[in-house]
């Protein structure tokens, strides 16, 4: 485990802390302005498609200014609809509120952009997302929770003429449903978490990358729903501990079913769910990051945030091939991606690399430079004005 690393910031300003208020201020001391609806904000999609992205457009050199509201403003911003000239509708379902946002900016020619980072808006897709996501599919309860949210989300997507997402997979599932191409927005670190991912990082360089005690192997599981993918990891990693007794590994958030790992229980660490920035030092601690997906229709979909946010911190990645990590991870090279059988080699790899000072120095300083480049923080601003583009100017107030 590396050591001697910063503790994270005693306080952290989330993004989504601010008034209403203040966020229409921003957003209309510009000529050009677009509104973001979400639900509610969180530390997921909301965190990757909204809050980071109106900052970066906020804070970008341009014409665009963003807001972003949720569901007990949605009524409040159908009054400055007027103003407006796209709205984006953030995987947000269904309802009277966004019906009547939506009749309104139809008044006011203001057009509507559906955004969504997941296979969850075509119910034909809902057994698939409920085995993917762990749930029982003979219980009833399960399928009405499912068909009712994606059925919602479909609803918000025929209101809508365009569609931005993050993958050229989704993006051909989304060119069904709406008038113009969709266009791919990626997810970015924020200012916090890079700023803070690169304190880590220089500490790491200029302590020579000193760990100390066994290679550990982290998996930071986020949701409950990852039990899954963890088994397709899980295997060889209980091969790999059977045969080397100075590896250890640490889950952080609600993993707690260790499949093939359960033997090995006393050589886990778990770590609570936590808040992101401080999960980017747990992230640095570990030295081999694991990323694995299931192979399903629902998670070739997935992004590449696992890889780079491990890679930001200097800690390298053994993750399984979907196309967003595939376009990510220069494999051998910033990381390592593993088919399915390929996972005892590629751990057996991380951790003798971790062991090599110099060689592991060598790689990870690589992929962390390509992640504080390609998914700074402000990069989103550019592929999100090139989307937006088509649609400003337009409204008839």
């Amino acid at each position: 485990m590396f050591t001697d690393l910063p503790a994270a910031p005693d306080e952290v300003r989330d993004l989504w802390d601010s008034s209403m208020a203040e966020r229409v201020g921003s957003m209309l001391d510009r000529p050009h302005r677009v509104a973001f609806v979400y639900r509610t904000p969180d530390t997921s999609t909301f965190r990757y498609r909204v809050a980071n992205t109106v900052d970066a457009l906020n804070h970008a050199p341009g014409d665009i200014g963003a807001a972003w509201f949720c569901d007990d403003e949605l009524r409040a911003l159908t009054r400055i609809v007027p103003e407006l000239d796209a709205i984006v509708v953030a995987r947000y379902p269904w309802n009277a509120a966004l019906r009547e946002l939506v009749q309104s900016a139809d008044r006011h020619g203001v057009p509507l952009v559906f955004d969504c980072d997941d296979l969850v808006f075509d119910v034909g897709f809902a057994e698939l997302v409920m085995s993917s996501l762990g749930k029982d599919v003979d219980v009833n309860a399960e399928w009405d929770v499912w068909f009712a949210y994606m059925g919602r989300l479909r609803a918000s997507l025929d209101a809508c003429r365009g569609a931005t997402t993050t993958n050229s997979v989704l993006a051909r599932q989304l060119a069904a449903h709406v008038e113009d191409p969709p266009a791919i927005v990626p997810n970015v670190m924020n200012r916090t978490q890079q700023a803070y991912s690169r304190e880590l990082l220089d500490a790491k360089v200029a302590n020579g990358w000193r760990r100390s005690g066994p290679v550990t192997v982290g998996y930071f599981s986020g949701t409950p729903s990852h039990v899954r993918d963890f088994a397709i990891a899980s295997p060889a990693l209980a091969r790999l501990l059977d045969e080397d007794d100075d590896v250890s590994v640490r889950i952080v958030g609600y993993l707690d079913d260790l499949g093939a790992l359960e033997p090995h229980r006393e050589r886990v660490e778990f770590q609570k769910f936590m808040h992101y920035v401080e999960l980017q030092r747990s992230i640095a601690e570990v030295e081999v990051n694991l990323a694995p997906l299931s192979h399903t229709a629902f998670n070739i979909c997935k992004s590449d945030l696992k890889f780079f946010e491990a890679a930001a911190v200097g800690t390298w990645t053994v993750a399984s091939h979907t196309p967003s990590l595939d376009d990510a991870i220069d494999d051998g090279v910033t990381g390592r991606l593993a088919k399915a059988h390929e996972w005892d080699g590629a751990l057996r790899e991380a951790v003798a690399l971790a062991r090599d000072p110099r060689a592991y120095a060598e790689r990870a300083t690589a992929a962390a430079e390509v992640a504080h480049r390609r998914w700074a923080w402000d990069s989103v601003a550019e592929p999100l004005t090139r989307a937006l583009e088509p649609y400003l100017g337009r409204r008839t107030g």
